[in-house]
């Protein structure tokens, strides 16, 4: 039993894997039933709905992958860690979600020109409820998770099952329409209306996944709460100045250089605490964070700004006291 318990921690190490599994399981059951449902009753909608879900089902594979090697530390290929995995998970969700929106589009089309017709309705209703239903509950765990973690794929997953709630309730309400009114075009311009919400969702998540992968700097609020520890530390006298602040993130981890310039009489364990202290203020703000800090002595240019040049910082504290 002990053994077995240990297979299945290493297989699904923590909580973001564990969810990540969630999702891939009620992926499979999903577009078995909703295939089966599709193909039962000839419905061009239902059967987009069980594609969009094979889809979901791959990038949940993806996530859950991306989330098990993005934990992983760093090691002699990846120095800086695994981070950007989950960007990577992400960019190829959202060009799959584009490639079943285009899929769902022309089927979707074949059927207004050619026609067709759906028969019983009333075991797409149920598929259609039951998916809604259960992705609302898995898209939410999903989002709750990748926030506690920070999780960049995870959040794409939720984002992207989210996306199959709202469609998987225009199906229903395309179908129910059909069943009352028996006008068949409903059918085929419900699942025109899924494909461009589908779209609307891949260009989300593109922006959201993609654009770290450039090592875009971290969002205006993000780098603001960095520049007040400094601004604070220097009100306090424990810093003169700092500059060539840069900063970007891989998945869950964010990136910070920057330059601090320090009393040039400080002693090398005084600036040494001072780095500390800024690594774990920035630390305790922003989770996750790898903090790099170069420390370079003051130049004459700010004499009028340092109270302790040119005499030793720290005797000067105690002077004042």
């Amino acid at each position: 039993m002990v053994q077995s318990d240990n297979l299945f921690n290493r297989f699904l190490p923590d909580e973001k894997a564990k969810v990540a599994a969630l999702s891939v399981l009620s992926n499979t059951i999903l577009v078995v039933f909703k295939l089966i449902a599709g193909l039962m009753i000839n419905s061009v909608s239902v059967i987009s709905e069980a594609i969009h879900s094979g889809l979901d089902l791959v990038a949940a594979m993806i996530a859950f992958f991306s989330v098990r090697t993005s934990s992983q530390p760093p090691d002699e290929r990846h120095r800086y860690g695994h981070g950007k995995i989950e960007n990577i998970s992400g960019t190829i969700e959202a060009i799959l979600i584009f490639i079943a929106a285009v899929w769902i589009i022309l089927e979707a089309y074949k059927k207004i020109v050619l026609g067709s017709t759906v028969e019983t309705v009333g075991v797409g209703l149920v598929i259609m409820a039951i998916s809604a239903v259960m992705n609302l509950i898995i898209s939410t765990l999903l989002m709750k998770t990748a926030r506690k973690t920070d999780s960049v794929a995870l959040e794409a997953d939720a984002l992207h099952l989210r996306t199959d709630v709202y469609t998987s309730l225009g199906v229903f309400i395309g179908l129910a329409a059909l069943e009352i009114t028996k006008i068949q075009i409903f059918d085929p311009i419900i699942a025109i209306a899924v494909a461009l919400m589908i779209i609307k969702a891949a260009y989300d998540l593109t922006v959201k996944a993609f654009v770290p992968l450039l090592d875009v700097s971290l969002p205006g609020e993000e780098e603001a709460e960095i520049t007040n520890i400094l601004e604070l530390l220097r009100a306090e006298g424990k810093l003169v100045d700092y500059h060539k602040l840069r900063t970007r993130r891989a998945g869950r981890e964010r990136h910070v250089d920057l330059h601090v310039v320090v009393p040039r009489n400080h002693p090398i364990h005084e600036v040494h605490q001072l780095c500390d202290q800024i690594e774990e203020d920035i630390e305790k703000r922003l989770p996750a964070s790898n903090v790099l800090i170069h420390a370079e002595p003051c130049q004459d240019k700010y004499c009028s700004l340092c109270r302790s040049c040119p005499g030793n910082f720290s005797q000067l504290q105690n002077k004042e006291r």
